[in-house]
């Protein structure tokens, strides 16, 4: 099964906690067992896995970012964005996560988040159930 998830975004960067999306795709699939890709078909987007109980984290996270690939470094992109296809190359643009019992097997704390890098934007997110 592949479902695709439409995300608006209204920053510039921003990590959106997509794992409820996820699961319900997870629950629409029937699937008790098995494996859940989620995938970002963007240069300038990522997908990532981390703590969704505290804001600050993420805060600290996009904080942390800008500050190692600023917007502004002397790029030879055309375009304006190389930064974000920086930080899309670092997060990845896909992650995988087990299903078992027809829910996604992530940690208490962790959460699947869309990483917006050159927003906004209106952005896609596949979600493969095998």
């Amino acid at each position: 099964m592949l479902e695709r998830l439409s995300i608006r975004t209204s920053a510039r960067t921003a990590m959106i906690d997509i794992t409820s999306k996820v699961q319900q795709v997870v629950e629409r699939s029937g699937v008790k067992s098995g494996i859940c890709t989620v995938f970002v078909p963007h240069t300038t987007a990522g997908i990532t896995i981390n703590e969704n109980a505290d804001p600050d984290v993420v805060s600290d996270i996009l904080t942390e970012i800008n500050k190692i690939v600023p917007f502004e470094d002397g790029y030879s992109h055309g375009e304006g964005n190389s930064a974000a296809h920086i930080k899309a190359s670092l997060f990845g643009s896909s992650q995988q996560i087990i299903i078992e019992n027809s829910r996604l097997l992530l940690g208490t704390w962790q959460g699947i988040y869309f990483c917006e890098f050159d927003g906004p934007r209106n952005r896609e997110v596949y979600v493969k159930i095998t």
